[in-house]
């Protein structure tokens, strides 16, 4: 053959190429025998058009294209690739794996691309059955000497779009030489959006395991300490009881035997049970191993070594994820891990049933199943505390009859005449006109409210304690018992904007030339965002303290305004109409400003640039919380313990900007407004912002997205039929976030149920029906609506532990100032012990107000219509204990006041000291390590030993037969050659030398 003969060249399957490159050039087995013979004189790129045949385990050849033209094969072009035609979607299950079928996609990376205008002319992924259809409508092949590069299809980019792929290239280099295997594909139905899909090897694995110091499964199995007696028929018992409401997964049954666990190691591989290699690291392990080395791998231009999270930050890739196991729905679907916890955990039709958390975490790592198992724990413990809140509301509905001073306030005979409500358009009024009020104050102000108090106290240490005992036996359970947190610490590597900025103060020092060791950033680079971090929550703090100021100054105008109405409906629902209005505007802006807050917390703890990210998320979560709590609670506090407080009294009035009264509680005292302040900012703050917004945000995110991809999207018709690649499903998914939000909700709502729980024993009931649909909301989103998070480990909670404790201790405090000072029961046991002639309580009411002379009214003060109750009024009453008129100290407070005063404040201090020791109690006589649990892991440790001891004396045993045979043969070789006696002792200790490896 002359110049135009075909030239064959074979290279490794596995060879990295670079970035761009194809590196899985598909084998061609139908070319003639003789081809193979032909000298070689021409060697050619091949043109992307053909890369998509079908490729060979061993190797991969490459064609010069233009000799087949020459010589006529391209005639038969379509006749040929169809011979071998076959779905490669299907072999490689849609994405889940590289086009070989057998290489299983780990991680992916995203990147953005300019393509020509042209369309796509060049395909990089298999597609055998449509390649004699698109080799119609593409580009005609080019003629003899015409050599078409990769890159020549692709008009010039910018010399950023260049740097971009220069940093890909380098960095994909990077993680070749680290051992992975990448795959690219941009023949995708995402216009403009590359691939890179990311396979980490049995050899990568076995290094990273054993770096990461990760426990995986021994072949020694050991069985688990049972119970016997009375307790084992008591487990079996509840275990048939509750069999109907347990997940159908295979890791939520009983376990009786349990695999030794131990950190993988090289050396020890025959400790494993390595039968199955492929299931050996499941995919979450598989994502994790790989993203440490992404985090680990840099590419480095100059001096700026970027990272993952440098490169995602500085747009080179755009996104970075493991993928799904597969589709969760659909016909022909095969069964995976993610169909299974959909129907079995992410459904609201099994909200009755337990949480399969074995599976959520074998799926999404220990992070996020602690978050759920948190979450489970939290919702059951809420089951006795909404049964005893209901008790004890049903009470205060039984004895709202019976209770003599809301029948006194409702009594007409009393005829008691109130002083008016605020200055000119008020006028005098009955007592019995709150009637109502005072009737429904007493549903939540009765003595069983402080039962209750104390209860919930109990409640939440119990609470803490409950979560430490379940938190010990899933990092039994799951091998965490001996990692610490320590160990991540030292694998945290620095985020992305601290490296830029550490990069920046570099540069800076050497243009002044000055040498500079590896720098780093100190309090002096981060004094600015310190002092805007402290002015900017100052300033938060303060805007929220003057929006509930606003809201204050609309009560009362809003007041005073419905008071001058003439009709008497309107003037006898003033309070209602106020109070219900003023919590719904307090709700609106709670609501927004918790919006804001977060992206404020966010961009402050940003500009403190922190080093890791643990650094990063904890200071973001303290100033979130700080923020979202003061946002939640200052209108709650305003009611709970100021309102009413700073009145002044008639004649005397305290008065904001010289014209506003300040607002007075109501005649049954301010508990009822509290509990309407409390259970509409709850209810409602936990329907739209925690469940509306979460449904309907992402649902509108992914809208937007599949509009914005469906306005880019040119493909012809052929193309946009095919189904699409498993990656390309889950890169049109919400981003992970972070479980920050998600804590966050949960515990303000813990705040809501402990900290005013005095005041609305119905909090524990509205947040468990919350949190059962809360838990299917949230699984439901991160199976269905979320990419796959990287799994990350951990043994508990993190920083969230510790905010619960806090909560607790303060929710002690809160209570028993909302139980002695907002709360009338006080003021009735002082009565009651102290004033009460017949030891009941006729006379109270009376007893707690004070008298008036209408004659002492300020100039101006007076109301305009004194004769609107049909009589002249001369003395009026007011709550307050003060002397009478006729006093010689008028209008003085009483020494009554000073005895309830002290009541008060002795009542906080027995019942906060008494609660806190109670609680101690419990958190002392329940140990935090379950006793099976502590045994089981003793009985590990003691199992290792044994283990490792039956090693080295195998290991001895082994020697010493190597001794004996060395002897054996010593001897042999004296009986038969006398001179080598004299070597004898040198063989022995070479005998002795031998590498023994077991």
């Amino acid at each position: 053959m002359d110049k135009d003969e075909i030239h064959l060249r074979r290279l490794p399957a596995a060879a990295p190429w670079g970035p761009h490159a194809d590196s899985d050039f598909h084998g061609v087995d139908f070319l003639p025998d003789d081809l193979s013979e032909l000298p070689d004189e021409t060697g050619m790129r091949v043109n992307k058009k053909y890369s998509c045949l079908p490729a060979e385990e061993k190797g991969i050849h490459i064609i010069n294209i233009r000799a087949i033209e020459d010589i006529g094969y391209d005639q038969h072009e379509s006749t040929l690739l169809n011979s071998l035609s076959k779905n490669p979607d299907a072999d490689c299950k849609y994405g889940l794996y590289f086009r070989d079928g057998k290489r299983k996609v780990d991680y992916i990376l995203v990147y953005h691309y300019k393509k020509s205008s042209a369309g796509r002319t060049l395909t990089r992924r298999a597609q055998h059955n449509d390649a004699s259809a698109r080799s119609a409508k593409q580009d005609p092949l080019p003629g003899k000497g015409v050599q078409m590069e990769m890159g020549e299809s692709e008009p010039h980019a910018d010399c950023h779009e260049d740097d971009k792929r220069f940093r890909r290239e380098e960095y994909e280099g990077n993680l070749v030489e680290a051992g992975l295997e990448l795959e690219h594909d941009e023949d995708t139905k995402i216009h403009g959006v590359g691939f890179v899909k990311i396979h980490a090897p049995w050899n990568v694995l076995c290094r990273e395991a054993e770096f990461l110091k990760l426990k995986m499964p021994t072949k020694k199995m050991y069985q688990i300490n049972q119970t016997h007696g009375l307790l084992k028929k008591i487990n079996s018992v509840i275990q048939k009881i509750t069999e109907p409401i347990q997940p159908k997964v295979a890791e939520h049954k009983p376990q009786t035997v349990k695999r030794l666990s131990y950190p993988f190691s090289r050396e020890k591989q025959h400790l494993f049970d390595l039968s199955d290699r492929d299931s050996f690291f499941d995919s979450k392990t598989r994502s994790t191993i790989v993203y440490e080395i992404l985090k680990r791998t840099t590419c480095t231009k100059a001096k700026y070594s970027m990272g993952i999270t440098s490169l995602l930050a500085n747009g080179v890739y755009s996104a970075a994820y493991p993928l799904h196991d597969g589709d969760y729905e659909g016909e022909n679907v095969e069964p995976n891990d993610r169909k299974l916890l959909c129907e079995e955990w992410a459904s609201y039709g099994v909200f009755y049933k337990y949480q399969p958390i074995d599976l959520v975490r074998k799926y999404f790592g220990e992070k996020i199943g602690l978050y759920f198992a948190w979450l489970g724990v939290y919702t059951q413990m809420l089951i006795p505390a909404s049964i005893v809140g209901i008790i004890v509301f049903l009470y205060g509905c039984a004895t709202v009859d019976e209770n003599i001073p809301s029948m006194e306030m409702c009594d007409q005979r009393n005829n008691i005449t109130m002083c008016p409500l605020c200055d000119r358009t008020c006028s005098y009024w009955k007592m019995s006109s709150a009637c109502a009020t005072a009737r429904a104050s007493h549903l939540f102000d009765n003595p069983a409210t402080v039962f209750f108090s104390v209860f919930m106290a109990l409640w939440a240490a119990t609470f803490m304690e409950h979560w430490k005992r379940k938190q010990m036996r899933l990092n039994y359970r799951w091998d965490l018992t001996g990692f610490e947190e320590e160990e991540e610490a030292v694998k945290d590597h620095p985020r992305a904007e601290y490296e830029a900025k550490v990069l920046e103060k570099s540069l800076r020092k050497e243009h002044k030339h000055k040498e500079t060791d590896k720098e780093k950033l100190t309090w002096k680079d981060r004094f600015p965002a310190y002092l805007t971090n402290f002015v900017g929550i100052i300033f938060m703090v303060g805007l929220t303290f003057a929006i509930v100021f606003g809201v204050i100054i609309y009560r009362i105008s809003t007041a005073a305004a419905l008071a001058i109405s003439s009709t008497p409906s309107g003037r006898s629902s003033v309070r209602v109409t106020v109070t219900a209005t003023a919590v719904i505007i307090n709700l609106v802006v709670i609501i927004i400003l918790d919006e804001v807050y977060g992206c404020i917390a966010r961009w402050l703890t940003q500009i403190e640039v922190p080093k890791t990210d643990k650094n990063f998320e904890e200071r973001l979560i303290f100033k979130a919380f700080l923020l979202k709590f003061v946002n939640a609670y200052t209108p709650i506090f305003y009611v709970a313990f100021f309102k009413g407080r700073f009145v002044g009294r008639p004649g005397d009035y305290v008065y904001i900007f010289h014209s506003f009264r300040m607002e007075e509680c109501a005649p049954g005292g301010c508990l009822m407004e509290l509990c309407i302040q409390l259970s509409i900012i709850m209810l409602g703050k936990q329907l739209i912002q925690n469940n509306l917004f979460e449904i309907g945000i992402p649902k509108m995110k992914k809208f937007i997205r599949y509009m914005k991809l469906k306005r880019r999207r040119s493909l012809d018709h052929e193309e946009h039929m095919k189904k699409k690649q498993r990656y390309e499903v889950d890169y049109n998914l919400e981003p992970f976030s972070g479980l920050t939000p998600e804590y966050m909700e949960m515990i303000i709502q813990f705040g809501f149920v402990t900290l005013f729980v005095a005041s609305f024993p119905l909090a524990p009931l509205f947040a468990l029906l919350n949190n059962i649909i809360e838990i299917r909301l949230d699984a439901k989103k991160f199976v269905t609506e979320l990419r796959r998070p990287v799994a990350v480990r951990a043994k508990d909670i993190g920083i969230w532990y510790n905010i619960l404790r806090g909560i607790g201790k303060l929710a002690v405090i809160i209570n028993a100032f909302v139980i002695s000072f907002t709360s009338d029961f006080i003021p009735r046991l002082v009565y009651l012990y102290m004033y009460s002639e017949n030891g009941t309580m006729h006379g109270f009411v009376n007893h707690t107000l004070s008298y008036f002379n209408v004659s002492d009214f300020q100039a101006g003060t007076a109301p305009n219509d004194p004769m609107e109750l049909g009589y002249e009024v001369q003395i009026c009453r007011y709550k307050d204990y003060r002397e009478p008129p006729w006093s010689e100290n008028k209008y003085d407070i009483s020494k009554d006041f000073w005895a309830v005063l002290a009541a008060r404040l002795a009542f906080v201090i027995v019942f906060q000291n008494l609660v806190m020791f109670m609680s101690d109690f419990v958190d002392w006589i329940i140990p935090d390590i379950p006793k099976d649990i502590s045994q089981q892991i003793h009985k590990e440790k003691v199992l290792m030993v044994e283990v490792f001891m039956r090693e080295e004396q195998g290991k001895l045993q082994m020697l010493e037969t190597w001794k004996d045979k060395d002897k054996k043969k010593g001897e042999n070789c004296n009986n038969h050659s006398p001179r080598l006696s004299l070597s004898h002792s040198g063989s022995l200790s070479s005998c002795h030398s031998y590498p023994v490896d077991v």
